[in-house]
């Protein structure tokens, strides 16, 4: 059955699928880790609140069934531990029928939490993960020559991914048609890496290089994935190359990682890994795998027509499993960063004299001192989704009062999402909020100071806030 499969990609679909296995492993841990105090019972957006709005055809999830911090934390674990597996090769030592239904609750584990994450999941890459968790499942295993029709699909999601980010970028923001964009972007994305200061200070003809190098990338390069090998294998090393580039540059939790992982199905290793000839795969299998081509190109015309309209949208599901969707990345860059400095005090009446001590957070900004580290593709979620609020508070209406409370309250889920926390002992009494204008010191302010960061105080967020005390108890009657 030559037409039905592709044995050339042999070593391709094992780095693909040993790559998505281990980036499933992060993104349950990072949920194993993170939910309670974001959609945890006592979290900030509660789940089992949410379920009440919500029905299982709008947002499908096993936590309709029943849901508590237990059973969350359960499917999370589960999750990472198959993942695990996965990723050590576990797939290719069991039959077909078995390899299949592991990705396939691999999908439906993380739909699962996907589909209760609200805000904290609202992300281009948790729909990224999901489609591509998808496919894999009738990828196959050693079992079978890898299908050419779900490698044509996996490049199919690669175009889309690439090509709508390029699309968004020459449409949006006038700065990437003047080539411009990079002037700030380093500076001012959502989290800086431990080189983003050195990215920004690079010269800026070399930022315009960078910026025609994506419009290439982007728009030109990802056509070729459907043109024969080598050319599509050297696309594929071309889009690697890029994505490397952003991983150095900042921190987009998986988002990179998983661009890399879907090229790398592309690519034709058999020059270096010999040919694998296996008997022609059953029946059923390819019933099935024709059956899949078919949905995704029937479910592809929405995300076409909006890679056509002029009214792009960016990271947008058309349908509540997150089968086919269309993506998309930067369509504007911010020219100044603010953030937001979170501080508390002991004192029982704040004045000009008090000392106001900061929390340190893990990946956002704060102390100007502190180098920015590198975390994807881990996903700090709180840190993200701060860096949308001190863009728009609007961004945290539905939790950040909930965010100030914890704080009040020395809430320790929540804490252990920080870095620092200044009050160890006893809950500050006051908790504020306050916008500060960041920028990149230059080299000789960084020669001086030493300081990676330069701030300036714009205004209050929110003022000095306190727990209410609790109502004295009526007097026995």
């Amino acid at each position: 059955m030559e037409w039905f499969t592709a044995p050339e990609l042999w070593m391709g679909r094992t780095v693909f699928q040993r790559g998505l296995a281990v980036l499933y492993c992060v993104a349950f841990l990072s949920a194993a880790l993170q939910f309670r105090a974001l959609i945890g019972e006592r979290g900030m957006l509660p789940v089992p609140a949410y379920l009440r709005r919500t029905t299982p055809r709008r947002s499908p999830s096993l936590f309709h069934w029943r849901y508590s911090d237990r059973l969350f934390a359960t499917v999370a674990w589960s999750g990472a531990a198959l993942a695990a597996a996965l990723a050590a090769g576990a797939g290719d030592a069991v039959p077909l029928p078995v390899a299949m239904a592991a990705w396939l609750v691999l999908w439906g584990l993380y739909l699962s939490i996907v589909n209760v994450g609200q805000t904290w999941y609202a992300f281009g890459w948790e729909s990224l993960l999901l489609e591509t968790g998808f496919l894999a499942v009738f990828l196959g295993n050693d079992d079978v020559a890898p299908p050419l029709l779900v490698l044509l699909l996996l490049r199919w999601l690669l175009f889309r991914v690439e090509f709508g980010a390029g699309l968004i970028k020459i449409r949006g923001d006038a700065c990437w048609r003047k080539l411009t964009c990079l002037y700030h972007h380093h500076e001012t994305q959502p989290m800086p890496g431990p080189l983003s200061w050195f990215f920004h200070r690079l010269p800026r003809p070399l930022h315009r290089v960078e910026a025609a190098a994506n419009h290439v990338v982007q728009l030109g390069v990802p056509f070729l994935l459907f043109t024969p090998q080598p050319v599509a294998s050297v696309a594929a090393g071309l889009m690697i190359a890029t994505q490397l580039w952003l991983v150095l540059s900042g921190n987009f939790a998986w988002l990179n990682w998983l661009t890399i992982v879907l090229a790398a199905s592309a690519l034709d290793l058999s020059a270096l890994t010999g040919d694998h000839p296996r008997p022609d795969p059953p029946l059923w299998y390819v019933v099935l795998v024709l059956a899949v081509t078919a949905l995704v190109l029937v479910r592809s015309h929405r995300p076409v027509r909006n890679l056509l309209s002029r009214h792009q949208a960016m990271n947008r599901s058309y349908d509540p499993f997150h089968l086919v969707n269309t993506y998309g990345a930067f369509g504007t860059v911010g020219r100044v960063r603010d953030e937001i400095v979170v501080e508390g005090t002991r004192d029982e009446t704040p004045g000009p004299d008090t000392a106001w001590l900061a929390y340190g957070f893990k990946g956002k900004p704060d102390d100007p001192h502190r180098w920015p580290r590198q975390y994807a593709p881990w996903h700090l979620r709180l840190d993200w989704l701060l860096w949308f609020v001190a863009l728009s508070p609007a961004y945290g209406a539905p939790w950040f009062d909930g965010f100030v409370l914890r704080l009040l309250a020395n809430d320790r889920d929540l804490l252990r999402l920080l870095r620092h926390n200044p009050f160890p002992d006893a809950p500050p009494t006051y908790v504020r909020c306050r916008l500060y204008r960041y920028r990149f010191t230059t080299w000789r302010e960084l020669r001086d100071t030493h300081d990676c960061w330069h701030r300036t105080y714009l205004r209050d967020l929110t003022p000095p806030t306190r727990l209410r005390t609790p109502p004295a108890s009526s007097p026995a009657s």
